[in-house]
């Protein structure tokens, strides 16, 4: 009885001690969803990171979002280019969200750019664009036996363009906003507003 009851106590032990180890490991573990050059964009538990690996290993973090835990950063791109001779990195990714009732799904998808300065290791400027598809049920007679099916888009915010100067164009269906880079105050400015250019 007691030989059966001290091997329960060290199996108990060596479980808790092994689950405990595999605790630690994936605390610490980072996932990388996208990588330029010396630049990755990583997860950590539920923070959203910006990696910048210097010379002799050494790395520096810009924190980019915390997420709740359940959620993850979706097709994570990172874009290296210059403006007013700053090198400058715009990071995008995708955030998915889906509101449901009896009659009604909203299923929204927001873009979100952040454009950091990693040798000052700042973020200098963050945009978000949301696309939500509804979709409704709407009832053509009061006792709610004929039902039709109706689907439409909602657009919120502005696209986060880089165009070929490295200056910012924030654009949706009827406005076009212009940024440029201010190296002093490390910050985009408004340049001009105006009505969207046709294709």
């Amino acid at each position: 009885m007691k030989k059966t009851i001290l091997l329960l106590v060290m199996a108990f032990c060596c479980t808790a001690l092994f689950s405990q180890t595999n605790k630690s490991k994936k605390s610490t573990a980072s996932s990388i969803l996208a990588k330029s050059e010396n630049v990755s964009a990583e997860m950590i538990k539920n923070k959203f990171y910006l990696f910048i690996t210097n010379k002799g290993a050494k790395k520096d973090t810009i924190l980019l979002k915390s997420f709740e835990v359940d959620k993850l950063p979706l097709e994570c791109k990172i874009e290296p280019f210059t403006t007013k001779g700053t090198p400058l990195h715009k990071i995008t990714w995708q955030e998915k969200k889906t509101a449901q009732s009896k009659l009604k799904t909203e299923a929204a998808v927001t873009t979100v750019s952040v454009i950091c300065d990693i040798v000052s290791k700042t973020k200098v400027l963050t945009n978000e664009q949301t696309t939500t598809k509804i979709t409704e049920i709407h009832f053509l007679d009061d006792k709610q036996t004929v039902s039709e099916t109706i689907d439409r888009i909602r657009n919120e915010g502005f696209e986060c363009i880089v165009n070929k100067a490295g200056d910012v164009v924030l654009k949706n269906k009827g406005k076009e906003n212009k940024m440029i880079y201010v190296p002093a105050d490390k910050k985009f400015v408004f340049a001009s507003a105006g009505p969207a250019k046709k294709k």
